[in-house]
């Protein structure tokens, strides 16, 4: 699986890293209701973490370019190791009864924001390291490796962080920032530079940062549907992963425990959907197929998660059906996009992935934002906008969609 040891490290941390934000997706909740926040504030907290990471990974992209690889992706590494200790003390000094419920708030807000702006290092930067040492045959393998690690990530990182909320729940920061050190460490003496001095930009000079006049263009252009496709999919998957602790929570009475195992079934289902049944049904049946499907599936993916029953406190068949189903519908549908995106003509992968990226990023801040807001007007709000907004993809689909088809390769 791995040819050197560099690639090897680089997995390792985008698992930790990744492990990181997936230890705290099912315990964000509980701090919030402690703190005394609302769907509102848990919209936030998960909007802030895309919209630092929407702003600052072209800036840390240029910072590589122009310091070398190596210290960036450390920089987004041990930044790691502090957003997972600040997260603990939150809790902790909260706990204590050192700062008042809305200071807590607040600086679990401004945690959640720091953490996107360093984690943000991480990933650009290992797929540059990536690119630098692979050749053109060999670099669908290792970007590969990237999908793989943030997907073992995101399936242990809620497992992990429910089960460990038992000690309690600062305990699965603290244990995410002492494997983020072993990170650190590894990539400190393993990891090469990639990026020879000749080779760097001799001066600073502009910083990149997000393109919203380019965006605007891409939207216009050949491939603008199926980036609003994109930002589309990406808004209604935000509405069941940004407010989903927080609805359990509010709706069964689960714990983070119980809200860790349920989103680990979710994350075993996507994993095995993307990586095993996505490439087979889209040779078979084509793309375009297989989204239009899929976004036909997910209307009533979405309907069922707000029909599920649950004993209060006990996790139930009915929900455990209803999150995995939902996740089923969901997962072909950014492949089967992105894979219509890189196969227009006319414009160039570099550019297509990265406008597919910033649109998804887009969909992910505001996502978030209107489920917390929905939230605190119904439980079923989120999920209901979700099941409208799938609808309407597939409708519109059902006319742009061939005729993004007749210009793909």
């Amino acid at each position: 699986m791995f040819k050197n040891k560099n690639l090897a490290v680089l997995f390792f941390a985008l698992v930790v890293v990744m492990l990181g934000f997936g230890i705290v997706i099912p315990i964000l909740p509980f701090y919030v209701e402690h703190f005394g926040g609302s769907g509102k504030d848990m919209g936030m907290l998960m909007a802030i973490y895309s919209i630092m990471q929407f702003i600052f990974s072209p800036i840390w992209g240029s910072l590589s370019d122009h310091y070398g690889r190596k210290p960036i992706l450390l920089v987004g590494i041990v930044g790691n190791v502090v957003s997972q200790i600040l997260y603990g003390l939150v809790g902790d000094f909260a706990g204590a009864g050192l700062f008042n419920p809305q200071t807590s708030l607040t600086l679990l807000i401004v945690t959640r924001g720091l953490a996107g702006v360093l984690s943000s290092a991480t990933l650009p930067t290992a797929m540059a390291i990536i690119s630098d040492r692979t050749s053109h045959h060999e670099r669908g393998g290792g970007m590969g490796l990237v999908g793989a690690a943030m997907g073992v990530g995101m399936v242990l990182g809620p497992g992990i962080g429910g089960m460990m909320s038992g000690i309690s729940l600062s305990a699965p920061f603290y244990f995410a920032a002492l494997i983020s050190v072993i990170a650190v460490a590894l990539t400190w003496a393993m990891v090469s530079e990639s990026l020879p001095s000749d080779e760097r930009t001799v001066t600073l000079g502009k910083i990149n940062s997000p393109q919203l006049g380019e965006m605007w263009k891409a939207l216009l252009g050949p491939i603008g549907f199926l980036l609003f496709l994109a930002f589309l999919h990406s808004f209604a998957l935000a509405n069941f992963e940004g407010v989903f602790g927080m609805y359990t929570q509010l709706r069964y009475e689960y714990s983070a425990t119980q809200v860790g195992i349920v989103l680990t079934v979710v994350g075993l289902v996507s994993a095995v959907v993307q990586g095993a049944l996505t490439g087979p049904a889209t040779r078979k049946w084509g793309d375009s197929s297989v989204v239009i499907v899929s976004l036909f599936a997910s209307v009533f993916g979405f309907v069922l998660m707000t029909l599920a029953k649950s004993e209060p406190g006990k996790i139930s068949t009915s929900v455990m059906l209803a999150a995995g189903f939902f996740m089923l519908t969901n997962s072909m549908i950014r492949p089967g996009s992105s894979s219509l995106i890189s196969k227009q003509e006319g414009v160039s992968q570099g550019v297509s992935m990265g406008m597919n990226n910033a649109f998804m990023s887009l969909g992910r801040i505001a996502g978030p934002l209107w489920a917390g807001y929905a939230l605190d007007i119904n439980l079923n709000y989120p999920y209901l906008t979700g099941a409208l907004i799938m609808a309407v993809g597939f409708v519109l689909c059902l006319f742009f969609l061939p005729k993004s088809r007749r210009h793909s390769a």
